[in-house]
């Protein structure tokens, strides 16, 4: 697998698009101090997804975009592609040439590409995991690091052994490992407390469920009394009502009976009036005589 291209636009010094051919026999690049040997190995960790500002010889993300000049306004993205040539097919895909893009803009959004699609950092570490190109890695070597390795600084000495042997990608997967069962048991934390505060809350429920369980038989022994309640009322008022039905009846004859007797007194009365009356005439028609 052999690095083919790389092209470079808006990334520190470089303001205009600037292409590099690594043609076949080209190892490295050099040139005078100052004319942006670094800046190309900047953009090449950068594109593989470097995400410290301190080793792209930066304070923040920001400044690798260029910044501009008294000549020259500020670009408002940086953007880097990189291509591979993937015939032998080393690394883990169909295509015979693979090119990776980053973009970063000043808002703060970025994105990858893998051949013109947008993918994640994530797909593009594990397309290169074991073919030892990385941000990190010694495929690219500078000055500086030269200087490192002689003095194994940080005992860089060792992590270029290790990665020429391979043992890198196991280090890194042992770290992504580590790393899962750390979250694994900060998650199984997260869950025994969610467990004990939902334990909690079951013992509040079931109080509250036994009190709306008291309460609903409370209110249903309620209705049932007040149906036998307002049964045995309507029977006492039935009763009471059918009583004065009865009263009423026997009051209606003893009525009838003396409407009877009052219809005859009055008959006799009529006839003594009419007696009274004739009486009286003969009376006053002896006292003439």
């Amino acid at each position: 697998m052999q690095l083919t291209r790389l092209e470079i636009k808006g990334f520190k010094s470089f303001a205009d698009k600037v292409v590099i051919n690594f043609d076949q026999g080209i190892t490295g690049i050099v040139g005078p101090n100052g004319c942006g040997k670094s800046n190309v190995v900047d953009a090449i960790r950068w594109v593989l997804g470097e995400q410290k500002s301190r080793v792209l010889r930066s304070d923040k993300m920001d400044n690798i975009i260029f910044n501009g000049t008294k000549a020259r306004k500020p670009t408002q993205l940086a953007e880097v592609s990189i291509s591979f040539d993937n015939t032998k097919n080393l690394l883990p895909t169909e295509y015979n040439q693979v090119t990776i893009s980053r973009r970063f803009y000043r808002s703060g959004e970025s994105e990858y590409q893998l051949n013109g699609v947008t993918c994640r950092l994530k797909d593009i570490t594990n397309l290169f995991l074991d073919t030892g190109i990385a941000s990190n890695s010694y495929a690219i070597i500078e000055l500086k690091m030269i200087d490192d390795l002689l003095n194994d600084k940080d005992h860089s000495r060792r992590s270029l052994f290790e990665e020429a042997a391979g043992i890198s990608k196991f280090k890194k997967r042992k770290k992504e490992t580590l790393k899962k069962l750390s979250d694994t048991d900060a998650d199984l934390d997260r869950v025994e407390d969610v467990l004990y505060e939902i334990e909690k809350n079951i013992k509040s429920l079931e109080r509250q469920a036994k009190q709306a369980k008291k309460y609903y038989e409370i209110k249903e022994d309620y209705r049932l009394l007040s149906i036998s309640m307002a049964r045995k009322g309507i029977f006492n008022q039935q009763e009471t009502f059918d009583n004065t039905q009865k009263r009423i009846a026997v009051e209606n004859d003893k009525k009838q009976v003396l409407n009877t007797q009052l219809l005859k007194e009055e008959v006799v009365i009529e006839k003594l009036k009419s007696d009274l009356i004739i009486k009286e005439k003969v009376l006053a028609s002896n006292k003439n005589h």
